[in-house]
This record gives structure tokens, sequence and C-alpha cells, in this order.
């Protein structure tokens, strides 16, 4: 065993580890029992099948248990009736021999019963029995002591029958119903009492809870297993009344409730510690109960504001006994439920004191005036008690004491919340708020970029503390090397392979990180107030994001980085309204900050691509700014054509940024052509045919075996297709004559150089305008012919078609054949 672990620890190990023993014995016990009948089934006789015997429904055990339910039950039915209905017709010594001769005979059969081996049938007659005296007590109410208090004399008669069934069931041992009869029985003397004495709830919640407190004594103090489980339940319900009451009274009348709340908080402690395996819940139930009583003793004293603080406070200290309760050999269960109850009171509290944080930080989001208005978001922050303030800062203050780092962030985050509750706690003015959030978020963001101050005492990542730091630590002795526990071996669990261990550092800059995004929105979002206000926090967001670009690592250097690409496009906007500028000349004026974007990513390579994409989205911005002018818009779209084929300068943007510099160009030139009120096709087509040819014909100098649609069929393609769709609704000869010349020439070269793309869609665009153009003369010619004649050519055709389809089949095949051999 491990002698380094408190006594109260290793017994629990060793429940726990006897328990799943027991449940691999039964286990091995049931397999056993399978094992031996498939092994030992009976042989069926080999011949004339003989008729098998009924397979019962229940074992004999369980039917004679059912029947003796049954009997029973019907005894106890027809006792009641005789006692309640039959009453009248007997006199009072005939009554008086019949209750008395049946109820003796009840509880002595039993015994006899015992001495013969028939336990069920006694369990069943004792039942009996028991049932019989409830009933002898009844009759001696109702014709004896009539005139006595109902409510007095069933809290003397319910002593009396636990304390004779008590004594029925010690005398006869092997009865399981009698000793768990008693404690029910047990639990109402006290509670009547006090009613018939006209006791108020504070009275009752004593009695139950003095009632309560001898149940956890038979818990703690007795053996058979029914009784320990009947009691625990009194126990559990009559305890739970008793401080359910206390609570109620700590809010109408602390000093009556505080007394109750503290003795069952005793009471629930002492379980706690004589019984490790509800140590937790109920050391969880007396720390609340400590924390009615004396919150409510301070809540009576204190003012209204300071309520909730004096709650946290008292929590506070009652969950520091998980560190001090160490050195004082607290069980640990015991010093884990305490914890655990001032920890939950404590985020009771905070949540009480969230409503100032989030106002703080999200209410300037919440704006209902306009930019610039002068009017302050002081209104839309509402007004919260300054009370909210002390109890972050003694919180935060305690977790940053704790050398963990749960506790540590959980200060990093509380400090946070402390400084964006501030103002709206203490009503601060405009500009101090504003300071106090620019101050916040230089604090957050440089914690984010060294967070080592913050890790000074905490373990290592990899838990190579020293077993002595880690037990100066937490108090408790350091683990003595041993020999190891006899299941070690094969009773615990295998260990599971483990994550790669933490920084520290990393989730503390994370978090400090986030906190000052947070100030840095809340903070421009409240200097949308004032002019002046607007320009000084978007300068200073927009260095303090540069700064952690600049000095920071990772994910937070990416982040940031595009963030100060928000912040200066803030910037250009604000400077844009501030001279008075329409939208199509912001729109001009905020490519700056795509061009800008476009030099620091050729500095600062770790964060080119995500700055140059947030420039290129604020480039989009920009189109759209320009969007309701056209000769802006085209200028806006010619310069970022100059942004991108400046960065198409650089090696590893020059594949793509080249493509997005020709596709921004032929925009400017569309756009500006509509501008113009340019409505040839041509014009807007053949500035993309022209390069897009040339570059096919580069490309297939450089590869001869690239495919001509990949080199030539989109250029050809961009210009044939819309000329041949005006062709068709032109009534000039003009254009159709031009367009037929030109797919001529492409066909011809297609058929010279033995190029698929040119010869199909020069082809097919020659001939579409052929009909186009002859299509009026073949109407005039087949108006004029006889109605019969177009059915009989059109028969003479299909006939030699027909006479020489397999020629044409091999001509066909040969055509496709020689298609499919061009490039």
């Amino acid at each position: 065993m491990d002698n380094s672990l408190p006594p109260a620890d290793e017994l629990v190990l060793v429940d726990r580890e006897l328990a799943q023993l027991e449940v691999r014995r039964n286990q091995l016990l049931t397999r056993r029992a399978w094992l031996v009948q498939v092994l030992y089934q009976p042989v069926r006789p080999v011949g004339p099948s003989w008729p098998a015997a009924p397979v019962a429904d229940s074992t004999p055990r369980s039917a004679q248990n059912v029947l003796l339910t049954l009997g029973g039950t019907l005894l106890t039915i027809a006792a009641v009736a005789f006692t309640l209905v039959s009453w009248g017709s007997m006199g009072i010594g005939g009554r008086a021999a019949v209750l008395c001769a049946v109820t003796g005979a009840a509880l002595a059969a039993p015994v006899a019963l015992l001495r013969r081996g028939l336990g069920s049938t006694a369990e069943s007659v004792a039942v009996l029995g028991l049932v019989l005296t409830v009933l002898d007590a009844y009759a001696l109410h109702r014709v004896a002591l009539a005139d006595t208090d109902g409510l007095g004399y069933a809290a003397v008669a319910s002593a009396v029958l636990a304390g004779a069934w008590a004594a029925y069931g010690t005398a006869l041992s092997r009865l399981r119903v009698p000793l768990p009869a008693a404690v029910v029985a047990a639990q109402l003397p006290l509670p009547l009492c006090v009613l018939a004495a006209g006791g108020g709830p504070t009275a009752f919640a004593w009695a139950a809870l003095v009632t309560a407190a001898a149940d956890g004594a038979a818990v703690l103090w007795t053996r058979p297993l029914p009784v320990r489980v009947t009691a625990g339940v009194g126990a559990a319900v009559l305890g739970g009344w008793a401080l359910l009451t206390g609570g109620w009274l700590s809010f109408s009348s602390p000093w009556s409730g505080a007394p109750l709340l503290l003795v069952g908080a005793a009471v629930c402690l002492y379980v706690a510690w004589r019984t490790p395996a509800v140590a937790v819940a109920a050391s969880v139930v007396a720390g609340l109960a400590a924390l009615a009583a004396v919150g409510g003793l301070l809540r009576s004293a204190l003012p209204g504001d300071w309520e909730v603080p004096g709650y946290v406070l008292c929590a506070l200290v009652l969950a520091s006994v998980w560190r001090a309760g160490a050195g004082a050999r607290l069980p640990r269960g015991v010093r884990a439920g305490l914890a655990g109850a001032g920890a939950s009171v404590t985020a009771l509290g905070l949540s009480w004191a969230l409503p100032p944080v989030v106002a703080g930080a999200l209410g300037p989001l919440a704006r209902t005036t306009d930019v610039w208005s002068g009017e302050h978001a002081g209104p839309v922050l509402g007004s919260h008690p300054a009370t909210a303030v002390p109890v972050l800062a003694v919180v935060a203050a305690v977790l940053a004491s704790v050398p963990r780092l749960w506790a540590r962030c959980g200060a990093l985050v509380l400090g946070w919340a402390l400084l964006t509750a501030l103002p709206v706690s203490l009503g601060l003015p405009y500009a101090a708020t504003l300071a106090l959030q620019l101050l916040t978020t230089a604090g957050a963001l440089w914690i984010a970029v060294r967070p080592a101050p913050l890790t000074r005492g905490l373990p290592r990542p990899d838990g190579s503390e020293g077993a002595e730091r880690a037990a100066e630590k937490t108090g408790e002795p350091a683990p003595a090397a041993g020999p190891a526990a006899p299941w070690s071996g094969w009773a615990s669990p295998r260990p599971r392979p483990q994550a790669p261990p933490v920084e520290p550092g990393t989730v503390l800059g994370w978090i400090a990180y986030a906190g000052g995004l947070l100030s840095a929105g809340g903070a421009v979002a409240l200097a949308l107030d004032v002019r002046v206000a607007t320009f000084v926090v978007l300068g200073a967001v927009l260095g303090l994001l540069a700064g952690v670009a600049v000095l920071g690592a990772g994910a937070r250097r990416v982040v940031s980085a595009c963030g100060a690409v928000l912040a200066a496009t803030g910037l250009v906007l604000a400077g844009a309204a501030a001279g008075g500028l329409e939208g199509h000349w912001a729109g001009v004026v905020l490519l700056l900050v795509p061009a800008g974007t476009a030099v620091v990513g050729a500095k600062a390579r770790p964060v080119a691509l995500p700055v140059e994409i947030t420039g290129a989205a604020v480039g989009l911005c920009s189109v759209g700014l320009a969007g309701s002018r056209p000769a802006f818009l085209a200028l806006v779209l010619a310069l970022g054509g100059v942004i991108a084929a400046a960065t198409a300068v650089r090696p590893e943007r020059r594949r793509f940024a080249s493509w997005a510099a020709a596709g921004l160009f032929l925009l400017a030139a569309w756009v500006r052509l509509g501008a113009w009120g340019v409505t040839t096709p041509e014009a807007y087509t053949l500035p993309v045919t022209v390069p897009a040819l040339v570059v096919g014909f580069l490309r297939r100098r450089r590869d001869p075996e690239a495919s001509s649609w990949a080199a030539y069929g989109p250029g050809l393609a961009v210009t044939l297709l819309p000329s041949l769709g005006a062709a068709w609704t032109d009534p000039e000869w003009v254009r159709p004559l031009v367009l037929g010349v030109a797919a001529l020439v492409v066909t011809l070269l297609g058929a010279r150089f033995r190029l698929q793309a040119l010869l199909l869609l020069g082809g097919t665009v020659l001939a579409l305008d052929g009909l186009h153009e002859l299509a009026p003369y073949v109407v005039q010619v087949v108006g004029a012919l006889p109605r019969w004649l177009p059915p009989a050519l059109a028969g003479l055709l299909l006939l030699a078609v027909g006479a020489t389809y397999e020629q044409r089949l091999r001509d066909a095949r040969r055509l496709r054949e020689r298609l499919a051999r061009m490039r």
C-alpha cells in the first residue's frame, strides 16, 4: 500500500478496489454457471420421444414469496376492516380479547416458524403482527383515550411502537422488516410533539433536524443494511427540510435561522468525516448551510448593495479550506466538498457582478446616436451597483495567489472584467472611460505578447515540478517511495496516451489577447461619438495592433496585422468623412490601404498573405463606394490593376497577381466604354481576344502538345460568339460580311495547321453566318416552288442517303478520325 496517503483516502481506495473485485467475482460466477450448464446438459434418450416436463414460469422461492405476500396483505386488510367497520358489533371485553389474542399470536408465531426454517412465512406473519400493533394503538385511542389530543397521542404511540418494534427485531434478528419499520416509526415522535404543542416552522425544523441527526447516528453505528438505508433516507428528507427552513429563515429572521443552519452544518460535516463514501456531498451541504448562516447574519448588518459581497467574502474564506485544511489533516473529500460549496457561491456572486462587465464591453456597440453627434453612450451603458467592483477585485486577487494555471486564467479574466466594469459601476466621465478602455487594451495586448510574468510560480507543462515543491504548495506530505499496491498490476486501468503539454504562457496569452481585442472594439465604438476621439482611438489601436504584429508570434501576429489593416481603413474613412468627400471620392482614397498592404507584404513575409487578402477586401469596399459613378469606378478598377501589377513583380505573387491585374484593367476598360455609351460588342471583346491569342501562341511554342482548345479556344470564343449574336440581329450587311471573312480565315488556318479548335469554331460561325445571310433567299425560293416539291426532294435525299449509308458512315468515321488527330 502507498503509506503516503491519508487514512481516509486510503480507505476510499480500498473500498473501491474491493467493489471492483466483487463485480469481477460475480461475472466469473455467472460464467461458471453457464459453463457447467453447457458441459453437463442431460442426455436425451435415443429412440421414441419422451414427453418433456413443463418448464416452471417461476422458481419455487419466488412463488412462495408471492403467495405469502398476498396472504399477509389479505389478512391485514381483514384486520383493518374488522377494526374500523365491525368494531361496534362486539363488547368492550370481546374487542380487547380479540385484538390481544390476534396480535399476540401474530407476534409469537414467527418464533416457531423460524425454528422450523420457514423464514419467508415468519416474515409475512411478523409484518401482520406489526400492522396489528398499529391497529391496537388506534383502538386504544378510540375506546379508552378518546379525550386525549390526537397529535400528542400519535407522537407517544409512534415512540412506543418504535421501541417495541426495535426490541422485537433485536430479539428475532433473522427477521428483516421489524428494525427498518422501527426506524420509520422513530421519524414521527418529535415532529408530532412539536405540532401537538403548537410550535411554528422553526420548532418543527429543529425537531426534524434532531431526528435527522439520530438517523445519521443510526447510519454510522448500526450494522444491518436495511436499517442504514432506511435511516439514511429519513435523514436526507428531514435534514433537507430543516436546512431549507433554515435557509428561508436566514432571509426573514437571520438570528433564528443561523443556529439551525450551523447545527445542521456540524451534523453534515461529522457524517462527511466518518463516511468517506458521501464525504463530498455531505461537505457541500455543510458548506452551503454554513454560508447561508453566516451570510444571513452579515446581510442583516450590511447595507443593501453590500449583501452579495458579504456572501462572496464568506465563500472565499470557505474555499480556502482546500489549501489550509491540508495542513490540518482534513480528509480530501471533506476539503473538496467545502471548497466546492465556497466556489459555487463565489460563482453566483460573480454572475451577480457580470451585468456591468457586459454593459462596459458591449454597451458602446448598441449605440442609438449618430456618429460624431457628441452624445455619449452613457445612457446606453446604464447604471449598476458600485459594489460589483469589490467582488471582482477580491476574487481576482484570491485567484492570482493560487499557483495553478486555471487560477491565473481566472484572475486574468476577472482583472479584465474589473477594468471593463469600472467606468460603468463608478459612472466615470466620457474621457476617463475612453482612456481606461485604451489602457485596458494596451495592458491586455502587452500581456498577450509578454505573458511570462504571469507564469511565475506555475508548474512546468511537462509536470516535472519536484515532489517537495508540490508538497510545499499543497500542504500535503510528499509521496514516499514504497512497495506498490498488490492490485496495481492488474486492477488499475491501463494509462492512456497523454496529449502534449500546453504552455501556460500560450493559454494566458490568448486569454489576454481576446480581452484586448474586445476592449479595442469597445473603445473604437465609444470613440465614434466625438470626431477627435475617433482619430485618437483609431490611431492608438493601429499602433497597438502593429506592435503586436511586430513583437508577437504565431496566429496572434497574423490576426493583429489584419486588425491593423482594418484600423488603417477606419482612419482613411474617418479622414475622408472629416474632409467632406463624397462616397466615390472616398472609394478612390480608400485605395491607399491596398497599396499600403502591398508594400507591407513585400517587407513582412510572415504576415504578407493575410495582410494582402485583407487589403484586397478593403479594395472591394472601395469598388462598392465608387459604384454609383461609372467614371470613378473605372478609375478605381484601373488603380487596383496598377496595385496588382506592382504586386506581380514579386515572384511568389506573379501567377495570381498578373491575372488579377489583367482582369482589373479589362473591367476598367469595359466600364469606361460603357460610360462613353459604346454598344459595339467587339470593342469589349477584342481587348480580351488579342492578348488571349498571344498567350495561347506562346504556350503552344513552349508546349507543342498543348490542346488548341486550351490555347486558342477561349480567346476566339470571346469575340466570335458575341459577334455572331450581334450579326443575327444586325439588319446591315457590313458586320455579317466582316464576321464571315474572319471566320473563313480562322477555318483556313485551322485546316492548314491542323488545329481542331480553329477549324470547328471558324467553320461553325461561318456556316451560321452564311445561313443567316441566305435565309431570306431560301425562303423566297421555297415560296415560289410547288407545295409538293419539297417533300419530294426530301424523299429523294433520304433514298440517296439510305442507298449510300455504308459509304457515308465510313466517310463520317474518317472525318472523326482526322478531327481527333488534330490538336
